[in-house]
């Protein structure tokens, strides 16, 4: 594992014994209090109780900079401000369609008392249900570029909790298993990181509006505590000139697991819609060239098994057409995947197309039957190669009627290529670093300006971005559905109640699902039911959803196919049933665009009775539930296929319950009777 800084020398810097509060602010309803406290060196601290009770104990703030001194003790107040918001505003598309942001706000500059007299802002903004806190560095003689080696940021957390994390700093970049260990035992670990502490408050610490700055991960300190590990970079891992803001560091909390997949928290913490009008995006499912790419019986290359023909891309505009998705993905068309582009991502054209691949008339013909090719930009991680072709690459999509793209950047962690000037040295990132940081907002404004939206692979962290950019629509960034073609291990059971707890609290992932075939490569069991296939579509939030599997598969499960027909993906509100991290979740949401409410419940690999009170159905309403449920003895090992597609007539206040086998689930219709 690779440590940049030691944290050893962290440790050195623990929080002093006797400090005095300079300055507080509290939640809009009191339930949070923030205080601000400086020691006798000057050094500042803050922490945060909920309830009365502590939540978090002093946390060190400050910076390791790499060409001037720390910015770390010396400290005075020299001025404080406190400010109340409160507005609600709405999302062009999401999970819920209107938000409301409402926070006190406390400002408190400090100055160095020595001869330099450098200058640090801390900004905190206090939610009901979480904070956020960020430094901004204003313009100053001392201070003009600032070279960040470490941010001195720490969190410790008052209370032993347990805490449902990734590893950080590994080759695999977010795809992996989460740990689910005592707070004690983290390593050096990814946000967002889920903890819930002996008395059931639930926390997870994160970031939100990473903008031109390097990504923050965890390490563990003493006493409960986790200290900010910025993602490498060179010259040093942040290099900025005043003025700027870091993002926003950020822990939301909640008594029960589900109130922080309802938080607004990260959404709330970033700038408005910079793009104007994207009504050009329109949520919707898609279909496409992939699951036989990852089951090998086609390939990416070309040649005789080369699945982005001419031909086969028709046949699955033609699905699509008939059975309503509007988007057809297809991987392998362009030309560069020939050899190993793996390694070599420097041959890519993202605007030539194999020979075999007719993309004009394809984009045609999909634009006849009322479908839209899906474009594919795999970068093999060659950066700044594809930087110098993207303008042109979405331009020619723009013109074809394609406007969204699913980018990748596959490569190892630490590898991907940037080179600053064409034919000059080819330096070395990491996914999360500044650098693409910056890389990702210049593909989002270049496809823009085309009317383009981009569902990002292999990519930097979501921070809640979408709010300001709303064509940067979804992304991967965890354990997706090809895990379970060819993972060795595959996605276990528990695997979709973790990611609703922990990484789907930073934003929506494109994790494809669908694949009612339950079968991965070479006939490996997936370990899901097929009721469970369907409720990931309501469980795991997206705009865009992928119906994953092979045509000829849904062909033979016609009964369940009908529920991913229907099922959309842009919502007008968003409700948490239940649910407990890592054992199951089941969640409501309701249509934007119809009267309609779906609800997805999904368990681990333990079979369970899952009870689901019908309270946010409309009132005076009655409803016809299209229920897709497991069947009796369902069990992704012995049973898979048992599966009851059934209706009822129900109705608010009445409560529905069902048996989830190992690995099951149920999907749930609401549909108002006429």
């Amino acid at each position: 594992m690779r440590v940049p800084l030691s944290v050893a020398l962290l440790l050195a810097l623990s929080a002093p014994a006797q400090a005095d509060t300079v300055a507080r602010v509290a939640s809009p309803d009191g339930t949070l209090q923030v205080e601000l406290d400086l020691n006798g060196e000057g050094r500042l601290a803050y922490r945060v109780a909920r309830k009365g009770q502590p939540l978090l104990a002093d946390s060190r703030l400050g910076f390791i900079l790499r060409n001037d001194r720390q910015l770390l003790r010396g400290f005075k107040l020299d001025t404080q401000a406190t400010r109340g918001f409160d507005e609600t505003w709405e999302q062009p598309w999401g999970e819920r369609r209107y938000v409301r942001n409402h926070y006190n706000e406390l400002r408190a500059s400090f100055v160095e008392g020595d001869r330099d007299h450098r200058r640090m802002d801390v900004v905190f903004r206090v939610f009901d249900d979480g904070i956020g806190f960020r430094y901004e560095l204003p313009r100053q003689p001392r201070l003009d570029e600032v070279q960040i080696e470490e941010e001195l940021t720490e969190f410790a957390i008052a209370q032993p909790a347990t805490a449902w994390w990734l590893p950080a700093f590994e080759w695999n970049r977010e795809e992996y298993l989460y740990n689910r260990t005592p707070l004690a035992e983290v390593g050096v670990a990814q946000t967002p990181i889920t903890l819930r502490t002996g008395d059931g408050t639930h926390l997870s610490i994160h970031e939100a509006a990473l903008v031109d700055y390097a990504g923050m991960n965890l390490a563990k300190g003493g006493d409960g505590r986790l200290r900010a590990l910025l993602t490498p970079g060179s010259p040093a891992k942040v290099v900025r000139h005043t003025p700027f803001a870091t993002p926003w560091r950020t822990i939301q909390v909640a008594d029960r697991a589900g109130g922080l997949v309802e938080s607004n928290l990260i959404l709330n913490l970033n700038e408005p819609n910079k793009l104007g009008d994207v009504s050009w995006f329109k949520p919707s499912k898609y279909v496409g060239v992939w699951w036989s790419l990852h089951l090998d019986q086609q390939t990416w290359g070309t040649g005789p098994k080369h699945g982005a023909t001419t031909e086969n891309t028709k046949r699955y505009i033609d699905f699509a057409a008939k059975y309503g998705f509007r988007g057809v993905l297809v991987e392998g068309w362009n030309v560069g995947w020939d050899g190993d582009w793996f390694a070599n991502g420097w041959n890519f054209d993202f605007s030539k197309p194999t020979p075999d691949y007719d993309i004009a008339g394809l984009a045609a013909y999909a634009k006849a039957m009322g479908v839209h090719l899906i474009g594919h930009h795999e970068t093999a991680c060659a950066v700044s190669h594809y930087e110098r072709q993207m303008d042109a690459a979405f331009a020619l999509f723009a013109q074809l009627g394609i406007d969204a793209v699913k980018t990748g950047y596959v490569c190892d962690a630490g590898q991907i290529e940037r080179q600053d000037v064409a034919g000059g040295p080819v330096l070395r990132e990491w996914h999360e670093g500044q650098f693409m940081s910056n890389h990702h907002l210049r593909v989002l404004q270049a496809a823009a300006k085309h009317h383009v939206a981009i569902n990002s692979h292999e990519p930097i962290k979501d921070t809640g971005l979408r709010r300001t950019y709303p064509n940067w629509v979804s992304r991967e960034g965890a354990r997706g559905q090809e895990f379970n073609a060819w993972g060795a291990p595959p996605n276990p059971p528990e695997h979709e109640p973790n990611l609703v707890f922990t990484r789907m609290l930073a934003g929506p992932m494109d994790f494809t699902p669908g694949v009612v075939s339950l079968k991965g490569r070479g006939g490996q069991p997936i370990q899901n039911t097929l009721a469970r296939q369907l409720a990931d579509y309501v469980v795991l939030y997206s705009p865009i959803h992928m119906a994953a599997d092979l045509p000829e598969h849904y062909a033979q499960h016609m009964d369940a196919f009908q529920f991913i027909v229907d099922v959309p993906t842009d919502w007008q509100d968003t409700r948490v049933v239940n649910g407990e991290v890592g054992d199951y979740a089941t969640i409501a949401r309701k249509d934007r665009n119809s009267a309609d409410w779906y609800v997805g419940s999904v368990t681990d690999e333990n079979a369970r009775r899952i009870t689901i009170p019908l309270g946010f159905l409309d009132a005076k309403t009655r409803y016809t539930a299209q229920i897709y449920r497991d069947g009796e003895g369902a069990d992704w090992k012995s049973n898979p296929f048992a599966f009851v597609r059934e209706e009822r007539t129900v109705q608010r206040g009445d409560t529905l319950e069902f048996a989830l086998g190992s690995g099951g689930g149920v999907a749930i219709r609401f549909v108002p009777k006429r």
